[in-house]
């Protein structure tokens, strides 16, 4: 069966994976830019906007793997746009223009269903109502055997551990504290006895951190 997988997700060292007061100025609240500096500075992140050029260490090594072998995305709502409630803005598509980075199918958690919007790239957003299971099945169906990745916010990565769904997640631990926003550690106690973990600091300051699930032994 194919994994559900989570690659380059930031948190700081308390623990919030973004900001307090996220608006359409300000995609992560207080936080700014803080959480994500690391990742902006690497090939892997100009690449995803078509550019040359970018930092080729060790933070490059480990964000260039989130899109090898994914066949779609699930992300929260919060993580598409600033909109809360019933859709008023139908033109909103995205933080990420006519061509976003995703180049898959992408399901969008939200309790206020509309209509998919088909994008350039490959990109298609489904806005569903559902379960992380039910959702999740959706998206093994339009992945087609490859593996699904949840790209967040923190509510949405957190859902998913608590149903016990994922079986990959990189962590990117950020030499900053933020005090306030939306943590991602909440009621995951016993997180490292379902997984195996493993750490690397690079020079930019930032921690990896790594949890795998441990695959069953074939006879």
């Amino acid at each position: 069966m194919s994994l559900v997988r989570v690659h380059n997700f930031s948190v700081s060292l308390d623990g919030y994976g973004t900001g307090e007061g996220q608006s359409l100025e300000a995609p992560f609240g207080h936080a700014g830019d803080r959480l994500h500096r690391w990742f902006f500075h690497t090939r892997t992140f100009r690449a995803m906007l078509g550019q040359q050029g970018g930092d080729t260490g060790v933070d490059d090594a480990v964000a260039r793997t989130w899109a090898d072998g994914i066949g779609a995305e699930i992300m929260g709502r919060n993580k598409f746009g600033p909109q809360r409630g019933p859709w008023q803005d139908h033109e909103w598509n995205g933080w990420w223009g006519p061509n976003p980075p995703f180049h898959t199918p992408v399901f969008i958690m939200t309790h206020h269903p509309r209509p998919s919007v088909e994008m350039a790239g490959g990109t298609t957003f489904h806005f569903v109502d559902g379960s992380p299971q039910e959702v999740l099945a959706r998206a093994r169906e339009a992945a087609g055997g490859l593996d699904v990745r949840i790209g967040g916010g923190p509510t949405t990565v957190r859902a998913f551990l608590t149903a016990d769904l994922i079986d990959h997640l990189h962590v990117a631990v950020v030499p900053i504290l933020l005090g306030r926003g939306e943590r991602l550690w909440d009621g995951q106690e016993g997180l490292d006895e379902r997984f195996h973990a493993e750490s690397v600091t690079t020079p930019s300051g930032v921690t990896h951190l790594t949890f795998t699930r441990p695959q069953p032994q074939q006879d």
